[in-house]
């Protein structure tokens, strides 16, 4: 029998790499050595203080049973307790703070809890492809606001019109920003408070990446601003902080109806996180400062290497000092499917052309931080022959 797929699966955009996938699985069958740097999939492992305490509990047989769709009272305290001390932003656990299997799950389940068919949704451009793709399957119009170098891959608020912004239920905001590594400052979210509150619009912002940076100054949180909770709720991630990718660990925190919202639809859809993960990320959480800081020094070490690379080949990039990404600008010649095709053509190496990420990410290739010093410094030897 043959089974009809659904609209909202038959609607989604060609599956960019479905070429690219082809040509690295034949390349494989021939014996080649492919290296990929497209992946933001940290290579570093999971601190062995939260393993053990994963083991601990996942022994105890209360932990065996339906946890709460809401998160543990201990997660929620210990993400009250982070937010404290990292942010200097005090919540609520019990109102203001829910577990996620992964902030992806809370981007993508977002829309179905505030979004209308035909609403439209402010989506940066380029992005994260979840935010678009988890607008279009709740029925939403995905509206792409272009992020551009010469704003510093800032949203430009006065660029969108304002009929779209009076007709917008929700905007998805990610600083230090995927796949630009831009980063933005406490102005920056005023202005979007701002913004979200003239046209009544809640914002979600995606801060994956808010403990990945180099520098001394630390990336804010939208929630750090006056009005921001009245506006919005923002997604912290554990899989880029404490290299816990493959646990499914996130959490939503901000606004409470927005955070009740969302509980109510996942009270109907989903029974949880395991409970002996979220005592693993409150152990995470407990002592995120140290976690942080090896996997900073590590990123920057390599930053430099494909920096230094870049450099000497004459290839543009963004200057950032955070994030496990280089958004680099393709050279002369290519757009950012040749080069990425061409580069693992030649080199047998693996790089995100920008275009997956929107139509404004055109010119530009992303490189990724995530695989360990001789396989990055034997990736880089290979680009440099090729080019």
């Amino acid at each position: 029998m043959k089974f009809e797929e659904a609209e909202r699966l038959k609607k989604l955009p060609p599956y960019l790499f479905a070429e690219i996938d082809a040509i690295i699985r034949k390349k494989k069958k021939e014996g080649l050595d492919v290296i990929s740097l497209g992946i933001g999939d940290p290579d570093i492992p999971t601190p062995p203080e939260i393993i053990k305490t994963l083991c601990r509990q996942a022994r105890n047989p209360v932990n065996h049973r339906y946890p709460s769709s809401y998160g543990l009272e201990e997660f929620r305290r210990a993400v009250a307790g982070f937010y404290n001390e990292r942010f200097n932003v005090e919540l609520d656990p019990e109102t203001e703070i829910i577990a996620l299997w992964g902030s992806k799950e809370g981007v993508s389940n977002i829309a179905y809890t505030f979004v209308n068919p035909g609403d439209y949704v402010l989506v940066p451009d380029p992005a994260y492809p979840v935010y678009s793709i988890g607008t279009a399957f709740a029925g939403g119009i995905p509206f792409k606001v272009p992020l551009k170098e010469e704003n510093g891959f800032l949203v430009d608020f006065d660029s969108i019109d304002p009929e779209i912004a009076v007709k917008s239920k929700l905007m998805h905001v990610n600083y230090p920003n995927n796949p630009t590594s831009a980063t933005c400052d406490a102005k920056f979210f005023k202005d979007l408070v701002d913004f979200a509150t003239r046209y009544d619009i809640l914002i979600c912002h995606d801060n994956a990446y808010g403990d990945t940076y180099y520098g001394d100054i630390k990336p804010v949180s939208f929630l750090n601003i006056p009005g921001a909770r009245e506006t919005g709720v923002e997604f912290y991630s554990f899989s880029k902080t404490f290299n816990m990718t493959g646990w499914r660990i996130g959490c939503a925190v901000g606004n409470r109806h927005a955070i009740a919202s969302l509980g109510k639809y996942k009270t109907n859809v989903d029974s949880g996180v395991f409970n002996a993960i979220q005592y693993a990320a409150a152990i995470a959480l407990k002592h995120y400062s140290s976690f942080s800081s090896k996997n900073n020094h590590i990123y920057k070490q390599r930053r430099e290497k494909v920096t230094g690379l870049l450099n000497n080949m004459g290839i543009g990039y963004y200057k950032s000092d955070a994030t496990i990404y280089i958004w680099a600008k393709v050279p002369e010649g290519y757009d950012s499917v040749s080069f990425s095709k061409m580069v693992l053509d030649r080199a047998n190496v693996v790089i995100t052309p920008g275009s997956a990420y929107g139509s404004y990410g055109e010119g530009y290739f992303r490189i990724s931080l995530t695989i360990n010093d001789s396989r990055l410094e034997e990736a880089l030897r290979r680009i440099g022959e090729a080019l």
